[in-house]
């Protein structure tokens, strides 16, 4: 049986003409402007949280689970609204694909087998003024795919032409009961180079190592090799996702203006609960350019951090308990020697 992974996260909405180019799936929705919809926009958000999942920061944005064969799932979604009309908004599960460290929704109603999976209990939804309707998503999957739920509004720009405006959470689904697929990546190599404008920047090459995808957020620091200088952090470009097997870019722009180096790289990446450091040796071109890829040291990672701390409080306490039971031995043979008597 094939692992997968389910996770929903909210995604912008893409103004298309029906024609119909691919949307990216990213972050917020603005609706096809007209005389009687007046100014505001419609979003859509995740209601539920899974209890176990409630320490996972990711788990506010997504849906993650780990579904055993046959297992059916509801999750419930709010449409909010908030121009000056009431809007038709039609929601409805479509086929997506991570591409090129990308999310990306298909155009129009283009299906797979994930959004065949997928019903909504109400297809459409008459959102009022400045209000939110709720919806809920059913899953029953036997297999691995992406796809994305859509919450659609429809407009007339006028001159015969059609807008759709959609605003979408992502799914990734995983089947394959009690033990989820391990969550994993690793940095290929670091990249110094500087822009057009002079400005630094940093490329890590990623991979996914593991069995569930990925979307990476993090920190750069730098400091140099010989000296007490130090700069950043710097925010690693958002939106980088990938799936299992997949590698791909991360771009961290440097926005002080910094000495070529060398520096001593540090790189602190995330995705959900897992969080791993990669150290490299980088120097900056002086002029535009792109330096050799350097090579990358990790450390151990850090994992679970909840999972480290309980690791430790264990061996603490078998080594105390060790402790213990040798001093309370030691403390009963000098009782013994000490009760011993002589007879003459």
């Amino acid at each position: 049986m094939r692992s997968f992974v389910l996770v929903v996260a909210l995604v912008t909405a893409a103004l298309i003409a029906v024609t119909g180019a691919a949307s990216p799936a990213t972050n917020a929705a603005a609706p096809p402007q007209s005389s009687d919809s007046g100014q505001g926009s419609v979003g859509v958000r995740l209601v539920d949280i899974p209890v176990d999942m409630a320490d996972d920061p990711r788990a506010r944005h997504y849906i993650v689970d780990n579904l055993r064969p046959g297992t059916t799932v509801h999750r419930r979604i709010e449409v909010l609204n908030t121009t000056d009309s009431t809007l038709r908004v039609e929601v409805y599960p479509a086929a997506a694909i991570i591409t090129h460290g990308s999310f990306v929704g298909a155009a129009g109603r283009k299906r797979n087998e994930l959004s065949s999976w997928t019903r909504l209990r109400r297809r459409t939804l008459h959102v009022p003024a400045h209000d939110t309707l709720r919806d809920t998503v059913t899953i029953a999957a036997p297999g691995e795919r992406y796809a994305v739920v859509w919450a659609q509004v429809r407009g007339d720009r006028g001159g015969g032409i059609a807008l759709v405006s959609r605003t979408g959470i992502r799914m990734y689904l995983s089947v394959g009961g009690h033990n989820p697929p391990a969550l994993n990546f690793t940095a290929r190599t670091m990249t110094a180079q500087r822009g057009r404008d002079g400005r630094a920047i940093v490329r890590a090459q990623i991979i996914n190592t593991g069995g569930r995808a990925l979307d990476l957020s993090g920190t750069l620091k730098l400091a140099s090799v010989s000296g007490s200088l130090s700069a950043g952090p710097y925010q690693v470009q958002l939106g980088t996702s990938l799936a299992p097997h997949q590698s791909e870019p991360v771009m961290i722009p440097v926005t002080d203006e910094v000495a070529d180096g060398p520096w001593r790289a540090t790189l602190e990446l995330r995705s959900g609960l897992l969080v791993k450091k990669f150290h490299a040796k980088i120097r900056f071109p002086h002029t535009q350019g792109m330096a050799p890829a350097a090579a990358v040291d990790a450390e151990a990672s850090g994992g679970n951090a909840l999972t480290g701390l309980v690791a430790g409080i264990l061996l603490l306490g078998t080594a105390l308990l060790i402790v213990t039971n040798r001093v309370r031995r030691r403390h009963e043979r000098t009782a013994d020697a000490g009760s011993g008597t002589t007879t003459g």
